[in-house]
Parts: structure tokens; C-alpha cells; sequence
């Protein structure tokens, strides 16, 4: 069974008015995830080892191996870009739930201070990658970033709630090469923290 590039959860527009315009979700969705879709389904086809597996089986099966790297690279950039399309909102963008903001004011002191750290996550990955909130195994809220398709997923080191794509083709067309602004705005105007709320109730 090939694997098949997700609808988006609102349209191609409905994020303009929040800064994140029509054409970058037509080129980031329907072009660069696209292609890893396209990628990882030739690679998987390629390799009767790996046929059937689940994408998350994939991406821990190939993690650390270099002979796998490419459907490392692949698996894991779909389910990034998957789960980060759940991390925007259309509506309600950047509005914390309260039970999440006292989740956050327990383990991080205040959702200011989370949004610090998070922010300071996402300028800190140099070049490409991601900026995670995640809950980690002792059961607190923690903020960590990943390379490239990296993902707490391979690494075990907690459940992903909440994620941003800080590769330059997210922001480029919106904000040219201003990363802070980028991130600021995602904290503060898109960020679907219903979204989080869910995957920490879930959790």
C-alpha cells in the first residue's frame, strides 16, 4: 500500500490573513511534501523489507542506519510535515487552552516563559529542521529541536505534541529570512494549541 500525501485540514487560503499566504502552502504542501511522499513510496518499492511497514515503523527501523538513510529522510519528513500540518490553526490560532496553560505555567513557569524556550528552540537549529514541544517521559512539558527529518519519534525521547517547520521553503515567501518573525508569529497567531491540548489529554 503506497503512502498517500494528507489532505489539509483547512484550505490552501485560509491561513493569509494569519501569515501564512496561499503559495506557500501550494509550493510546502502540495509540492515538498508531495515529493517526500513520492520519494519514500519509490524507496519502499524498491526494498521488499520494508514493504507493509508502518510509517512510523519505518522511520525507527531506518533511524541511525546509513544504508536507510534516505527512507529515513523521506518517512520521516512526511510524518513531520503530517503532524505540523495539525499544528496550525484557521481558527483559534495561538489561543491556549486552559487546561494546557496550566500544564505549561506547572513545567515551564508561565506560557511566556514556554514560548521563550520554544522560540529560542527554533532560532537555535542551525539550518534545517524542527522545534518541538513534546511530553517527555517523566511527564513533563519539554521543548526540543531536531535536524533536518529528525523527530522525537526515532528518538524516543517523548510524545510530539505540538511542532514547527523551520526550513527555510516554511517562511521564506511570508517573511524572506526572518526566522524570529516566522516563529513569533506561529506562537502567538497560528499555533494550534487545541491540537496540543488533544495529544497531551490523549497522552
Amino acid at each position: 500500500m503506497s503512502f498517500l500525501l494528507p489532505a489539509l485540514p483547512y484550505s490552501y487560503g485560509a491561513l493569509a490573513g494569519r501569515g501564512m499566504c496561499q503559495e506557500t502552502l501550494e509550493l510546502h504542501h502540495g509540492k515538498h511534501h508531495q515529493a517526500y511522499v513520492s520519494a519514500l513510496n519509490a524507496l519502499v518499492e524498491k526494498n521488499e523489507a520494508l514493504q507493509g511497514k508502518a510509517l512510523e515503523q519505518l522511520i525507527t527501523l531506518s533511524h541511525g542506519r546509513p544504508d536507510l538513510a534516505p527512507v529515513f529522510n523521506n518517512a520521516g519528513q512526511h510524518w513531520n510535515h503530517s503532524f505540523f500540518w495539525q499544528s496550525l490553526a484557521a481558527e483559534q490560532g495561538g489561543i491556549v487552552p486552559a487546561a494546557l496553560a496550566r500544564k505549561l505555567d506547572a513545567d515551564f513557569g508561565g506560557v511566556d516563559e514556554f514560548k521563550a524556550q520554544f522560540k529560542a528552540a527554533a532560532l537555535g537549529q542551525f539550518g534545517s529542521g524542527w522545534a518541538w514541544l513534546i511530553l517527555a517521559k517523566n511527564g513533563r512539558l519539554e521543548v526540543t529541536k531536531t535536524p533536518n527529518a529528525g523527530t522525537p519519534l526515532a528518538t524516543g525521547e517523548g510524545r510530539p505534541l505540538l511542532v514547527l517547520d523551520v526550513w527555510e521553503h516554511a517562511y521564506y515567501v511570508d517573511f524572506r529570512n526572518r526566522r524570529p518573525d516566522f516563529t513569533d508569529n506561529f506562537l502567538n497567531r497560528l499555533a494550534n494549541y487545541e491540537f496540543a491540548a488533544a495529544n497531551l489529554q490523549s497522552a
